[in-house]
């Protein structure tokens, strides 16, 4: 049966000003233009505001600058930034099933490991010797966590996670389906056209808050380790080469590959598809839009993009055909203005 929330208990989790009937009952969210009487909306950029006049909603989330452009018999819950309300009752209303309740008797579970309380673990899932889990920690399906790895209060792994040993992950973190933690790093020697490998003796080490998405691979570092601060989330199918440290507050789109020992400084945003990379410094507040190509160190706070915006085949071809004329034109340039000079 699906559960339903009062118009007043949601506005006292979010702190909102609530317009209306506190007794309204709301049983889920849905769009602003689909929304219908049992469900709740909200909006989140000012171009949508002609829709809340329209609205079928239950109710609706806003903010005080939005108050004028909805009907009067309307319920609302009004807050400073709605989006951030929206999500904070999204998660007070989730009721997502947990990957693992209780320990399957499938799992194997080292006699050397220690659990804390109420501990999950799902089945086939193989906690090795010396492993720390701590309290509230859920392993699902199918997970392998190496030797003395320890994960933190809280932890969620989905199904088919494989985390290395001697990981650390901290606490609240959530780490979807088919990442690998621990990986080892793309380290080798050549000897004359023949790659020796370097053993990849470091760690990764993950602070609190942390969220990896899914098939994300976080190399573990060749000497030291490799660092992903508190609070960075990790979007799906990215490559965190040997060495990386992410700095707090990050966040990193789709598809990001960065290369080994690479610093991202703080609070930084970087788009889908991009390349970085390594042995260089990104410093704090960098905005890299998707598909940047980043080759140099970024010193300044700002917003970087790189990579050609799509175009139709007939004038990609033109613009490729002037990028490969471009050195010609320098150099023609370059007499001409020697000319003028002379």
């Amino acid at each position: 049966m699906m559960a339903s929330y009062s118009l007043q208990e949601l506005a006292t989790e979010v702190g909102a000003t609530l317009r209306g009937s506190a007794d309204k009952t709301i049983k889920s969210i849905a769009p602003l233009e689909r929304a219908k009487a049992d469900q709740l909306t909200f909006i989140s950029n000012v171009k949508f505001r002609a829709l809340l006049a329209e609205s079928q909603a239950g109710a609706l989330i806003v903010s005080e600058e939005d108050v004028p452009f909805c009907r009067a018999e309307s319920n609302l819950l009004i807050v400073r930034d709605p989006y951030v309300a929206y999500a904070l009752i999204a998660q007070y209303m989730d009721n997502s099933p947990k990957s693992a309740v209780g320990i399957a008797e499938s799992a194997v579970i080292s006699k050397h490991a220690t659990l804390g309380e109420r501990v999950s673990i799902g089945a086939n899932a193989v906690i090795e010797d010396g492993v720390e889990l701590a309290d509230d920690v859920v392993i699902g399906a199918n997970c392998f966590v190496g030797k003395n790895t320890k994960i933190g209060k809280g932890t969620h792994l989905w199904a088919n996670v494989s985390v290395y040993h001697d990981v650390q992950i901290g606490e609240n973190c959530l780490i979807q389906s088919g990442a690998v933690i621990g990986s080892d790093g793309f380290g080798y020697a050549n000897d004359r056209g023949r790659w020796i490998k370097i053993p990849q003796t470091g760690s990764v080490i993950i602070g609190n808050h942390v969220e990896i998405g899914a098939c994300t691979c976080i190399d573990r570092g060749a000497l030291d380790a490799t660092v992903i601060e508190d609070n960075v989330i990790i979007d799906n199918l990215c490559q965190i080469a040997h060495n990386v440290h992410i700095g707090t507050g990050t966040a990193v789109a789709g598809g990001v590959i960065m290369a080994g020992s690479l610093t991202v400084g703080r609070y930084c945003l970087i788009g889908g598809a991009s390349v970085i990379n390594g042995h260089m410094e990104i410093c704090d507040k960098v905005t890299i839009t998707g598909m940047g190509m980043v080759m140099r160190p970024i010193t300044e706070p700002g917003v970087y993009s790189s990579g050609i915006p799509l175009q139709t085949n007939k004038e990609w071809r033109k613009t490729a055909a002037l990028t490969l004329d471009i050195d010609k034109m320098n150099k023609r340039l370059k007499a001409l203005e020697r000319n003028l000079k002379q």
